[in-house]
């Protein structure tokens, strides 16, 4: 295979665009070289690894046997470039992160000057938006790290907890509830409710502890940013369920603990457990819980 030996991204990209054309076009290289290099690798196995009609073509089971040990045999070459360019140029480089609106305050400013201590030489690229978003982009490789809660259930989403934070409901000044010391969630059935859109992990949190208090909540305003919900909730158009982060409530609100056994959320950093991390991203995934364990988790 001349100078493609033993880099077999051009056969990945085949096997995965199923065309020639395509594929050469996608790799930068003519479409005869592309098929020579095809006939080269079929000679040397003694077997055809396509199917083929016209420009198209599919995987034989010979083929698909190849391409998976081409694609291990892939990652581990990334995996290798990238320990030498580890060791040759120390933490240079991106680290894209993304997290829930909620940690932009306070979680993510915090780790991102003590990772910065150690590694100055790294650039953030920061993403804010939903749970399930996040880990679309952490899956697709667009984000390196996120930082979500709760933990998703994604096989391919590798989780890394840091900290536990207790769950609370916001009711306005005037509520009947105002003056009690915690709530239950069988208590508000009836009560009408804002929330967060679909999606993210406190309208998922929501839904969960409602089920177990065996209750649909009546969700009458629904919103994708958790500082408009309490604003909706100051206002007295309904009540929400709101992390309590160890501050003093939001002027407007006032934030009643709840009693449920599982009224907190689990905040955790994921990557994608299926490829290569980059050292800046496995340094900060080092760094950030070393942080929390030095914290009581009010970060």
């Amino acid at each position: 295979m001349g100078s493609h030996s033993g880099d077999y991204e051009w056969f990945i990209t085949l096997a995965e665009l199923q065309h020639v054309t395509a594929a050469a076009e996608q790799l930068h290289v003519a479409q005869p070289t592309l098929t020579r290099m095809l006939a080269r690798l079929e000679r040397q196995l003694g077997a055809s690894l396509f199917e083929r009609r016209g420009k198209r073509l599919s995987l034989n089971a010979y083929g698909r046997i190849f391409y998976r040990h081409a694609r291990r045999a892939q990652l581990e070459l990334d995996s290798a470039r990238r320990a030498i360019d580890d060791l040759a140029n120390p933490a240079v480089g991106e680290m894209r992160l993304g997290f829930l609106r909620s940690f932009g305050a306070k979680v993510v400013p915090r780790l991102i000057a003590d990772f910065t201590k150690t590694s100055p030489r790294v650039a953030f690229a920061l993403k804010e938006g939903a749970a399930e978003w996040i880990g679309d982009l952490v899956s697709s490789g667009s984000l390196d790290v996120g930082l979500v809660s709760p933990r998703p259930i994604r096989p391919t989403l590798a989780w890394r907890s840091l900290f536990r934070q207790r769950l609370g409901i916001a009711v306005p000044p005037g509520h009947r509830l105002a003056g009690a010391a915690a709530v239950s969630m069988r208590q508000l059935s009836d009560e009408p409710f804002v929330a967060m859109h679909a999606g993210f992990g406190m309208r998922q949190l929501l839904d969960q502890l409602c089920a177990a208090a065996q209750f649909e909540p009546r969700i009458v305003l629904e919103s994708a940013n958790l500082a408009t919900t309490v604003g909706l909730v100051g206002a007295g158009l309904g009540i929400s369920l709101i992390p309590i982060d160890g501050g003093r409530d939001a002027s407007g609100i006032v934030t009643l603990p709840l009693a449920d056994a599982d009224a907190y959320r689990d905040v955790g950093m994921i990557w994608n457990s299926t490829r290569p991390l980059s050292r800046p991203a496995r340094d900060f995934i080092a760094s950030a819980a070393a942080v929390q364990q030095s914290d009581d988790g009010n970060a």
